[in-house]
């Protein structure tokens, strides 16, 4: 089994999409907008540039997501995308990356459990938190 983040947005889906791969070091797989659904999918009016389906790969990370009709969009509220990475170079250059027009939460820091953790909500609304956790201890 396998979990996959579904984000979704108000109309910023490519533009947060094409961020994440780069941020991510990944690639969009899949991107689809409305318009090109078929004409039978009543996806409702001005919606045709809208994304009605993205799909993200980077590593072994898999994001999907799509821009909601705007009666009902909703901002992400009660969950984090947890990033777990291994060097605190990488935590470190996710976290200003995504600190970049968003709202930091926590700054980037050590913590008892980890050699820097970060919660930041990106400037699309998504909320992340980067943890790289601290070296084992033998």
């Amino acid at each position: 089994m396998q979990v996959t983040p579904y984000l979704n947005f108000n109309g910023q889906c490519a533009e947060a999409f094409k961020f994440y791969a780069e941020a991510l070091n990944g690639k969009i797989v899949m991107m689809a907008t409305f318009g090109e659904a078929p004409p039978d999918a009543q996806c409702g009016p001005n919606m045709d540039d809208r994304i009605m389906h993205a799909r993200l790969v980077a590593g072994d990370v898999v994001l999907m997501g799509s821009d909601c009709p705007p009666e009902y969009f909703q901002p992400a509220q009660g969950l984090w995308v947890s990033l777990h990475v291994e060097s605190i170079a990488e935590a470190e250059r996710l976290f200003h990356a995504f600190a970049e027009g968003g709202t930091v939460q926590m700054p980037i820091q050590e913590t008892f459990w980890a050699a820097r953790f970060a919660m930041v909500t990106d400037r699309f609304g998504t909320p992340w938190m980067i943890n790289c956790e601290q070296a084992a201890v033998s």
